[in-house]
This record gives C-alpha cells, structure tokens and sequence, in this order.
C-alpha cells in the first residue's frame, strides 16, 4: 500500500513537471508571438517612460549577441542541457526539501526549450523587453526563466542545500 502511494506521489510530480515545463514555454511562445504582431513594424512601445519598454529585436546570437549566426551550435547545446535538466529531474529524490530544486529544474528547461523553438521555427531569438533606464540588452521571457532559474539555484545552494545534498546524482555503488 505504502509502495502505491509513493509510486502515485512520484507520477503527480512528473505530470505537475511536465505540465509547468508546457505551460512555461507556451507563455513564452504567445508573449513572442504578440511581438511579432504588434511590435515588429514599430519603433517600440514605451510602457514606463524612459524606463521600461517593448521593442522587437531579432537577436541571431546568444546575450549580448554573442556567437552571432550560430543557430545549430545554440541548438545542440539547448537540447544537451535540456536532456541532462531531464535527467536530473527524473533523478531528484521525491522529498518536499527537493521541491524547489524540480522547479529551477523546470524554469532553465522551459527557458531553453522556448528559445530554441525561436532558432529551429524562425532562425532567430525574438527579444522584446528593454530597461532602457539602464541600457540593459533587450531580452525574453524565456530569457527571464533562465535568469530566475539559476539566480534560485545559487541562492538554494547557498542557503538550503549542502554538498552532500546532491549525492544523488553521484553512482550508486
């Protein structure tokens, strides 16, 4: 009985997983599709006055546009560490002290699941929210995902979990 509870446990939280890694990449697949709509053919829309705005960008490299034009390198590497974010999930033990480890896990997946639809479907990253108060390059929801995902991590690392916290990834002997 105890066994059937765990393995039920253990399926709500891939299906509640793989649920937010969806929902994540369509929030961010919708948001850059209203900019191709609406903001592609303007000059950009101030929504806080030199401060905050939207304004479309086709960004053909990585941050900062770095590495410009390489679409199959970004590609590969997106799917390498989606796969090994997968992994690692389906490897995170089933405790509630794990919880927010699966949800970074789901955040720097969906991040880098929803820029790479961008690189396979259009051949670039669409970008479309700009600090213009700080002239910080413009970016994307799944661009915030990444950011938020590992800002979490580090602050998980530092403050919730010791090193010894991940031997479950190390072989077990």
């Amino acid at each position: 009985m105890k066994s059937s509870h765990f393995t039920t446990a253990c399926q709500r939280l891939l299906l509640t997983g793989s649920a937010g890694f969806v929902i994540l990449v369509l929030i961010d697949q919708l948001t850059k599709y209203l900019a191709c709509a609406y903001l592609k053919s303007r000059h950009g829309l101030e929504l806080i006055p030199g401060v905050f705005q939207l304004y479309y960008l086709e960004n053909r490299g990585a941050a900062f546009g770095i590495l410009h034009d390489r679409q199959l390198f970004f590609i590969v590497i997106a799917l390498a560490m989606t796969f090994m974010i997968g992994w690692i999930y389906l490897k995170i033990p089933y405790r509630r002290r794990y919880m927010p480890l699966r949800c970074v896990a789901v955040l720097l997946s969906a991040g880098a699941v929803g820029n790479m639809l961008d690189r396979i479907f259009r051949g670039y990253v669409v970008d479309f929210l700009y600090f213009s108060l700080i002239d910080f390059p413009v970016f994307n929801i799944a661009d915030c995902y990444v950011c938020i995902g590992i800002a979490v991590l580090i602050l998980l690392m530092f403050t919730c979990y010791r090193e010894e916290s991940f031997d479950f990834l190390l072989p077990k002997h």
